[in-house]
């Protein structure tokens, strides 16, 4: 009997589709029939976006806890967050409490939207245990500058006459002094991961005020006004924290969340994709395997960017794996040398709302990935054996 194959399989979610973990098993399916004898490994695979909680605790053996905090308008919203393994590592989405979806278009104002719920799930979090995070900030309804989160870890950031400055980015107008004699005396024992794809600086022309508080409701009046009081948060917290640097990447993330985590949560900002790859333990996997398939809903000139399946394909061929890629639609060009090989799964014409069934895209991700297999299986075959006359007379 032949040595079994390894097979790693780290597929995107299909968003709107399939899960990271769905769209994975789908694939295992289809190579399981053209090799029953194959050894799988499905796991997770995310670039720190919507859906990296639940890849991440369907993928890795987690829990889901539930709460309550505080919403981007004040109000109470129901959340959650993912506990995992024994280190209890907690892993969140800003977005859950203080993301844009939650807030109507109607009553989008970054002046009130506050990150207070965010630092409520992370307090609750640390009542639970856990000291290490893992956070993607994307989709955020707030520009804040963080200090909503602090606050509910015990920072003060106070007014002229000693009092809490209020919710939004109207309580940076305010902000006279910024204390730390209250914060929660275990943050100095966490570790905090920040999911962070843009590199856009906290104040001027490229900071959060200037290019995403238009999204969240600001118009020029405001934007101006915000980055004015964003200046001023930063250089008063270079008083108190020497390393603090509003110019430097990625702190305007989510309207200065990135500056608060950097600055006074010693957290560090991180593509999405390496954290996921890193925690998920993926590369022990790879140097093992025979083949790779990864992928994703859509492949295009993004993916060749630096999107979540280039970055499995990179780390496969620092041990010369062969790495094949799948996807609900692909670009010409979206390949990478990386990638060996990438195929659509469509298997006919269809309307965009019937390859999205989850039951269409699941068999359509399985044939594919059967089909692809068998032929890289034939070529491994033919590629083994001697180059002799008679073998090409075959």
């Amino acid at each position: 009997m032949g040595l079994k194959m390894q097979i790693v399989i780290a597929m995107d979610s299909l968003k709107g589709c399939l899960t990271s973990m769905e769209a994975g098993k789908a694939v295992a399916e289809g190579i399981r029939r053209a090799d029953p004898e194959a050894d799988i490994k499905v796991m997770p695979l995310a670039d720190g976006g919507e859906g990296t909680a639940d890849s991440l605790i369907m993928g890795m053996g987690g829990k889901e806890r539930k709460v309550r905090a505080t919403g981007p308008l004040g109000a109470m919203v129901d959340c959650g967050y993912g506990m995992i393994g024994e280190n209890r590592t907690a892993v969140m989405e800003m977005a859950c409490v203080a993301g844009l979806p939650l807030v109507p278009p109607e009553k989008r104002n970054p002046m009130d939207t506050t990150t207070y719920g965010v630092g409520e799930i992370i307090k609750d979090a640390i009542g639970k245990g856990c000291r290490n995070f893992i956070i993607g900030i994307g989709g955020s309804a707030t520009n804040d500058g963080g200090i909503g989160m602090l606050q509910a870890l015990g920072f003060g950031f106070l007014d002229k006459d000693g009092r809490q400055t209020a919710f939004g980015a109207k309580g940076l107008a305010d902000l006279a002094c910024i204390t730390d004699t209250d914060a929660m005396k275990e943050l100095k024992e966490c570790r905090f991961r920040i999911a962070c794809d843009v590199s856009n600086p906290l104040c001027g022309p490229d900071g959060c005020s200037a290019v995403y508080g238009p999204q969240k409701g600001a118009d020029a009046s405001m934007v101006a006004r915000m980055d004015r009081w964003m200046e001023k948060y930063a250089l008063l917290a270079k008083e108190k924290y020497a390393e603090a640097d509003m110019w430097k990447e990625g702190t305007g993330a989510a309207g200065g969340l990135g500056f608060a985590f950097l600055t006074f949560l010693n957290g560090t900002l991180e593509p999405g994709v390496n954290i996921i790859l890193d925690e998920t333990g993926i590369e022990r996997h790879l140097k093992e395997a025979d083949l790779v398939i990864t992928g994703e809903g859509r492949m295009d000139k993004q993916t060749a960017m630096g999107k979540a399946p280039l970055g499995v394909a990179r780390l496969a061929k620092k041990y010369g794996k062969t790495v094949i890629a799948l996807a609900g639609s692909a670009e010409e060009g979206c390949g990478q040398e990386e990638i060996d090989a990438y195929f659509s799964i469509l298997q006919q014409p269809a309307a965009l709302e019937e390859a999205m069934e989850p039951q269409t895209a699941e068999k359509n991700l399985s044939v594919t990935a059967e089909q692809a297999y068998r032929l890289w299986k034939a070529g491994t075959r033919y590629f083994s054996k001697p180059c002799t006359q008679s073998a090409f007379k075959k």
